[in-house]
């Protein structure tokens, strides 16, 4: 695993398979998965603050984005 700081308050980690996965806070909450033919990135379907709203949109940076419950994210990096 690698932990990279985006910004005050967000954070990437990278599994060990290759997913990425977007931290605001103590949250993780969106996140990029697959190989370099077959990619999605994802964000949660839970509404946070305004602040990890732009997380989410500053990560994404325009890219579409499957919404997957925030519990899936969550099982991704237990």
């Amino acid at each position: 695993m690698k932990l990279k700081q985006l910004g005050s308050n967000m954070t990437v980690l990278t599994l060990n398979n290759g997913t990425e996965v977007l931290f605001s806070y103590e949250t993780p909450v969106a996140g990029f998965s697959g190989t370099s033919y077959d990619y999605t990135y994802f964000r949660t379907d839970q509404k946070w603050s305004k602040t990890t709203t732009r997380h989410v949109n500053k990560y994404l940076n325009g890219q579409d984005a499957a919404i997957l419950g925030q519990w899936e994210i969550n099982e991704m990096v237990s």
